[in-house]
C-alpha cells in the first residue's frame, strides 16, 4: 500500500504481517528480439530507448511502448 505521498510504506521488523514481495525486474529487450503484444500481435524490436521505451515493428504499424511492459512478452 502506498501513502499519500506515493512512497511505499516501510515494513517494521516487529510487524506480524509479511513484507510485500519485491517488484519483479523489468524485462530487457534488444534490437531484433521477436515479441508479442496482447493488442498488436507479433512484432520485432527495431529500437530501444535506454530502459524507458522500445520501438516495435508489427508489420502494419510501428509502435512505441513505454515501461512497464505489462502486455509485451519476448518470444
Amino acid at each position: 500500500m502506498k501513502s499519500a505521498s506515493g512512497a511505499p510504506r516501510r515494513h517494521l521488523s516487529t510487524s506480524p504481517f509479511k513484507p510485500p514481495p519485491p517488484a519483479p525486474p523489468a524485462e530487457r529487450f534488444s534490437v531484433n528480439d521477436q515479441v508479442t503484444h496482447d493488442r498488436y500481435g507479433l512484432g520485432v524490436v527495431i529500437a530501444v530507448e535506454d530502459e524507458i521505451a522500445v520501438f516495435i515493428d508489427f508489420g502494419s504499424r510501428q509502435q512505441r511502448i513505454t515501461t512497464p511492459f505489462n502486455r509485451l512478452y519476448k518470444l
